[in-house]
């Protein structure tokens, strides 16, 4: 259909229907009002500062696992907030890139790695990543609804399997072991301080480079797609290769989280990709609000703290530790049962009634 049929079918639209793309960029609007608030300058001076205030725990094990979990699941809101498409692969294409960087860069496993240097063995991973999730979101754009869900975890549970019963390549149940990671410049970039610094410069290269594509016309495109597909194929949009290009986007993304994630631990090994991660992304992506790019980032938050703190809280309540996730599934059930956007809607539906009360308040004032 060419693009004038296109404009004739939208002059005529329902009484009540919004154009799609204008409802997007609207909403890629509220998202840059994010910066208007105190709270997010407060919060981005405390994360500069961190070194300064923090020891080596907290800086690594709480918020260094935090910015690269917030990635990973960053990449999920990508294509589930602006794309409509609820992705399980986004653990095993971070995984896959940490597999892929063992492989081709330097471990303990020398009969497995090639022994590349990191500045080679990087962004191999990452094109190898990003070409594993292209491949996987070709299959998945596909299907809809459930159905995209269920292929996606079909992809993480098979990847799962894979490295656990594959020797020649991914050194099977095991793992690889004692993986090399950047030091130059006179500088081990794995030592807590640099290591957070490029963990939290990677993690607001990708903030803000989500935020600028849900205003670019790439993004409001593909929010149109995900609003009304029909309407979109119609003022001839390729709807499909929109939903392939976020689903590469979204897996480099994915990769680089993944690069992180293998240089923060050193290893990596089958139970890094496990179906049960790959469900914690979407628990994570969830509870912090799947249509904001900060939420991913409060939902690792949360996630990580409970993760580390529940199991000496259920033992000095006289609890199994092990069942910490049973914390974190009541607070999920809890979060989405009074918000539909997760933390991010709680504060939102905060901040409106205490609005109103004021507005209330000083009506009655006035009246008065």
């Amino acid at each position: 259909m060419s693009l004038i049929q296109g404009a004739h079918l939208q002059a005529k639209p329902p009484a009540a229907a919004k154009p799609p793309a204008a409802a997007a960029q609207r909403r890629g609007a509220v998202a840059w009002s994010e910066f208007d608030q105190p709270a997010t300058w407060i919060v981005a001076a405390i994360l500069l500062i961190m070194p300064l205030i923090a020891n080596g725990f907290f800086l690594i094990e709480i918020f260094g696992t935090t910015l690269i979990l917030g990635i990973i699941a960053l990449s999920l809101m990508f294509l589930a907030g602006y794309g409509g498409m609820v992705s399980l692969m986004q653990l095993t294409i971070a995984g896959f890139a940490g597999y892929m960087f063992a492989v081709f860069g330097m471990s303990g496993s020398a009969n497995i790695s090639l022994g590349w240097p990191w500045w080679l063995a990087t962004p191999m991973a990452l094109v190898l990543a990003t070409a594993f999730g292209t491949l996987g979101g070709a299959l998945a754009v596909r299907t809809e609804g459930i159905y995209t869900i269920m292929i996606t975890l079909a992809i993480a549970a098979a990847f799962f399997y894979f490295t656990n019963q594959n020797w020649a390549i991914f050194n099977g149940h095991t793992g690889i072991n004692t993986i090399v990671t950047p030091h130059f410049w006179g500088v081990d970039w794995r030592s807590d301080i640099p290591f957070y610094y490029v963990t939290l410069a990677v993690a607001a290269l990708c903030y803000f480079a989500v935020l600028y594509l849900s205003r670019a016309p790439f993004g409001l495109a593909l929010q149109g797609v995900r609003d009304n597909p029909r309407r979109m194929a119609a003022l001839g949009f390729n709807v499909n290769a929109h939903r392939i290009a976020a689903y590469t986007f979204a897996s480099f993304v994915a990769a680089l989280g993944g690069i992180l994630q293998v240089w923060n631990y050193r290893q990596i090994s089958p139970g890094s990709v496990a179906v049960e991660r790959a469900l914690d992304i979407l628990i994570i992506a969830v509870v912090g609000g799947i249509t904001r790019p900060a939420g991913p980032f409060i939902g690792a938050f949360i996630f990580v703290m409970l993760r580390t703190f529940a199991l000496d809280f259920l033992v000095q309540i006289g609890l199994d530790g092990n069942r910490f996730r049973l914390l974190i599934g009541l607070g999920f059930l809890v979060i989405v049962f009074w918000s539909s956007d997760g933390v991010i809607g709680l504060w939102e539906q905060w901040r409106r009634r205490s609005s109103n009360g004021e507005t209330r308040l000083g009506g009655g004032q006035r009246h008065g």
